[in-house]
């Protein structure tokens, strides 16, 4: 699996992680509230990691370059759509585990910078 899908996935996985804890021991806005800020998270990462591995008919480093570009302002748009979304139009919502999910499924993409680092060494 590449290292993009392993990221998603993880990021999936621990925004689900984060939204159950949320449901457990806050009830279910914590829990439903934590899940949307996970998927504010994984759904633009998705977008950019698909930009990334689509193949080009240049593949180039100026076409690879064009599109992580893109895909970056397309993670970022999306990233502000979902969460414009889910504020206007989510009641009731919980802020805390909102974001907490959102920061948590950011958290990944450190963690496996790091586990990819320290398996080079």
């Amino acid at each position: 699996m590449s290292v993009m899908l392993k990221v998603l996935a993880g990021q999936a996985a621990i925004g689900l992680v984060v939204a159950a804890a949320f449901w457990l021991f806050g009830g279910r806005v914590a829990g439903y509230s934590a899940l949307l800020g996970s998927l504010a998270c994984v759904l633009p990462n998705g977008f950019l990691a698909l930009r990334l591995a689509v193949p080009r008919r240049d593949p180039g480093a100026k076409a690879l370059l064009r599109a992580a570009w893109i895909g970056e302002i397309g993670k970022l748009a999306l990233t502000v759509l979902i969460f414009s979304l889910v504020l206007a139009l989510v009641r009731p919502l919980a802020g805390g585990p909102l974001f907490t999910g959102f920061i948590a499924s950011q958290l990944m993409v450190f963690i496996a910078w790091l586990e990819d680092d320290e398996q080079k060494h």
